[in-house]
C-alpha cells in the first residue's frame, strides 16, 4: 500500500492553485450559465492506459471549492489503468464540479503522467533487482507530490532536498580539492545517520571513493561494459547508483549490468501528461 501524502500539504498546494484560478472575481463563465442550484453528475476518466497518481490533490479540488461535492474513488494511487476506465466519480452541484474542474485535472493528470513514465522504466528492468529512483529535477513546490507519484509507478525516492544525505557532486569535487579531501570533510561534519553519495565519472574515481569510505556511488554516464566492471570491482561494498542517458531504450541494459539504483530525472521534469478527462453524464 502506498502512503498517502499529508492533507496538510495537500490542501496547501491545492488552494493556492484554486485561488490563482478563481482570482478576484472567481469563475464568471460558471456563474453566468449555469443556475445555483444545477446538480451534476460526472466521471474522471483514463482516455489512454497508464498509471494513477494525484487522487487526493483532485478530491481537495472539488471539496475546497464546494463540500458539497461527494467523490468516489473507482481507480485509487498506484492503479493501473485502461482506455475508458473511471477513476473518479463525482455529484453534487454543477458550479462547483466545473469550477473545481481543470484544477483537479491538472494534478491528477501531472502526476499521473510521473506515475506511468515510472511504470514503464519500473516494468523493463523487473527481472533484475536494480530500483528505478527520481532525483531533485523536480516541479518548484510540488516535489512532495512529484516524489509521491514516482512511488505510486512502483519507483523509489531519491534524497528530498539538500538537507537528507550528502551527495557530492563533480564540482563539490572540484571546489573541495578532490575526492579524498570532500569524503573526509564530509564525514566529519555529518552525523552517523547521514549516508554520503559521491558522483564519479571513471572507475579510477569510484575505486577512490570506495577507499575514502564513500557509502553511495554514483556513476554518471558510464557504459554499461564500464558500469558493468564497476560492480565487479566493488565487490558490494558501495551501493552503486547509476544515472544519465537513462530511457526505455537503455535502462534495461544498464539494469542488467548489476548496479542496485538508476536514478532519472526525466520521470519527473518531462514525463508527459496522462490524458484524463472529466465527463458529465
Amino acid at each position: 500500500m502506498i502512503d498517502r501524502l499529508s492533507p496538510l500539504i495537500v490542501e496547501d498546494a491545492v488552494a493556492r492553485a484554486l485561488k490563482e484560478d478563481f482570482g478576484d472575481a472567481g469563475d464568471i463563465t460558471t456563474a453566468a450559465t449555469i443556475p445555483a442550484d444545477a446538480k451534476a453528475k460526472a466521471v474522471i476518466a483514463a482516455r489512454k492506459p497508464g498509471a494513477i497518481a494525484g487522487v487526493d490533490a483532485a478530491l481537495a479540488a472539488f471539496r475546497l471549492t464546494d463540500p458539497a461535492i461527494t467523490i468516489t474513488i473507482e481507480k485509487d494511487d498506484g492503479a493501473r489503468v485502461q482506455k475508458s476506465d473511471v477513476i473518479l466519480s463525482i455529484e453534487g452541484p454543477a458550479r462547483g464540479v466545473l469550477s473545481a474542474e481543470r484544477v483537479a485535472l491538472n494534478f491528477i493528470g501531472h502526476l499521473s503522467g510521473i506515475a506511468t513514465a515510472t511504470a514503464a522504466l519500473v516494468d523493463a528492468v523487473k527481472h533484475t533487482s536494480a530500483k528505478i529512483v527520481c532525483t531533485r529535477k523536480t516541479t518548484p513546490g510540488l516535489r512532495a507530490f512529484e516524489k509521491h507519484a514516482v512511488r505510486c509507478g512502483g519507483g523509489h525516492n531519491h534524497r528530498f532536498g539538500l538537507y537528507d544525505a550528502v551527495m557530492i557532486k563533480d564540482n563539490h569535487i572540484a571546489a573541495s580539492g578532490g575526492i579524498a579531501k570532500a569524503l573526509s570533510a564530509a564525514r566529519a561534519a555529518v552525523g552517523h545517520m547521514v549516508k554520503i553519495e559521491i558522483e564519479v565519472d571513471g572507475i579510477d574515481q569510484m575505486e577512490e571513493a570506495l577507499r575514502n569510505g564513500a557509502d553511495v556511488v554514483l556513476l554518471d554516464n558510464m557504459a554499461p561494459t564500464d558500469l558493468k566492471r564497476a560492480v565487479e570491482i566493488n565487490k558490494g561494498r558501495a551501493v552503486l547508483e547509476a544515472s544519465g542517458n537513462v530511457t526505455l531504450d537503455t535502462v534495461r541494459a544498464i539494469a542488467e549490468t548489476g548496479v542496485d539504483v538508476i536514478s532519472s530525472g526525466w520521470i519527473t521534469h518531462s514525463a508527459p501528461n496522462l490524458d484524463l478527462g472529466l465527463d458529465f453524464l
